[in-house]
């Protein structure tokens, strides 16, 4: 573009130049949170239904629970359910010094941020383009007062779409879990996700098999609502870690429109046995 005078092409220019500031302090924010989180974990599929929400609630319950300093972070932007599992109905706060957006504290060890929590009106819908959600991604990230972590636990959108890819871009040491149920449909679309990691160089922490079975808590009987084992045929066929198989329990259902996940209850039971196991398995990885 040709201007008329300088004094027109310096009015210009500064649009482009504030855009260009406010990406670097961005950045800078980013990598300044990023360096007080000691691990990132990625929890996604390639197929919606399959329970990665709440697996990544629990997993985070799980975690704090333990006495990690744990965040939970829910980037699904068009359909959040975290603040549902964990009962967040207030919008969140902003730090008054800082102006940083302070993270719903569920207890001690457990911070949790979801887009429901910044929307007036739980049943709005985002109506959000590609760039607005890798706006609020790197803002979840670099804008949010995560403090000093120990796990920060990402809940991804299922799919291999702009979401998961702006997550990978903002946190690179992010390691992934892929979640899947037994069934070969759900198997087809999980071996995407594993794709999707290879590709984009993602170190993946396993296979996790979900709602792998259901006892009937009238006959006791064991009955493969979705078959079985096809979570660890994937991994072993992919040279994947297999982190453990969880069974459907309709308790899972229940404390997830209670806003309390499973794994917060004292009470034991095969679903709480194999999860812990699948958390036990994760943290080896990173602890040796």
């Amino acid at each position: 573009m040709i201007h008329k005078n300088v004094d027109e092409a310096k009015k210009s220019q500064q649009p482009q130049n504030d855009a260009a500031k406010q990406q670097a302090e961005m950045d800078a924010m980013i990598k300044d949170n990023l360096a007080k989180i000691k691990n990132k974990i990625f929890v996604l599929s390639g197929k919606g239904g399959v329970g990665k929400s709440s697996v990544s609630a629990n997993l985070a319950a799980t975690l704090a629970k333990k006495g990690y300093k744990t965040g939970l972070m829910d980037v699904d932007v068009h359909g959040p359910s975290i603040a549902q599992m964990f009962n967040i109905t207030e919008l969140l706060d902003i730090a008054p010094d800082s102006k940083q957006l302070l993270p719903r504290q569920i207890n001690e060890n457990l911070t949790v941020v979801s887009v429901q929590a910044l929307m007036q009106d739980k049943d709005q819908a985002v109506i959000w383009r590609g760039p607005a959600k890798t706006g609020i991604i790197k803002q979840f990230v670099g804008s949010v007062a995560w403090g000093t972590l120990d796990y920060l636990v990402i809940d991804a959108p299922p799919g291999t779409g702009d979401e998961p890819l702006t997550v990978v871009q903002t946190i690179p040491d992010a390691k992934g879990i892929i979640v899947t149920t037994p069934q070969e449909v759900a198997l087809a679309d999980i071996r995407k996700s594993i794709s999707f990691c290879k590709t984009v160089k993602m170190e993946t922490l396993g296979v996790l098999e979900n709602m792998a079975g259901f006892t009937c808590p009238h006959c006791n009987k064991h009955i493969d609502l979705f078959k079985s084992g096809g979570g660890k045929k994937t991994a072993k066929a992919q040279g994947l870690n297999f982190l453990g198989s969880i069974p459907f329990d309709t308790r899972v259902v229940e404390s997830g429109d209670e806003g309390v996940p499973m794994m917060m209850y004292e009470a034991p039971g095969p679903f709480k046995d194999a999860f812990e196991k699948v958390v036990e398995n994760i943290i080896k990885q990173f602890e040796g």
